[in-house]
């Protein structure tokens, strides 16, 4: 498949989930081409009286490092809206794939299966930036 230009933008169709007050629709989103991934395992919540903001970092594994990767502030409207479609997604995403355990599930059940009976918190990092 040939690559698009720089300039060229990418049109994706999402689909709102339907809440009481809003309407099922389509809607385009038009993703630039030069618009980078973000990948984040730890998220900062603040909120004030008339806005949520959200601190995406990504944490170095085995450190106590981590690099903000992106900032987004949203309404609290907008914030009760993505709670609900977060809640939902993780209810599909469990019917389908299973019970996301969080971190101390996965811990404990890692260290349950470790032939030596202790915990692995061995990590090696190379190349990483």
């Amino acid at each position: 498949m040939p690559q698009p230009s720089a300039a060229a933008e990418t049109t994706l169709i999402l689909f709102e989930m339907q809440y009481s007050y809003m309407e099922k629709r389509d809607i385009a989103v038009n993703l630039p081409n030069d618009l980078d991934p973000v990948y984040a395992n730890r998220i900062q919540v603040a909120y004030k009286d008339d806005e949520f903001t959200f601190v995406f970092l990504h944490e170095i594994p085995g450190t106590n490092h981590a690099r903000a990767k992106a900032i987004v502030s949203i309404s609290p409207k907008h914030a009760k809206n993505l709670s609900e479609v977060l809640a939902g997604s993780v209810r599909d995403y469990e019917s389908k794939f299973g019970e996301i355990r969080n971190a101390v599930e996965q811990k404990t059940q890692t260290s349950q299966n470790d032939s030596s009976g202790e915990p692995s918190d061995t990590v090696t990092i190379r190349g990483y930036s």
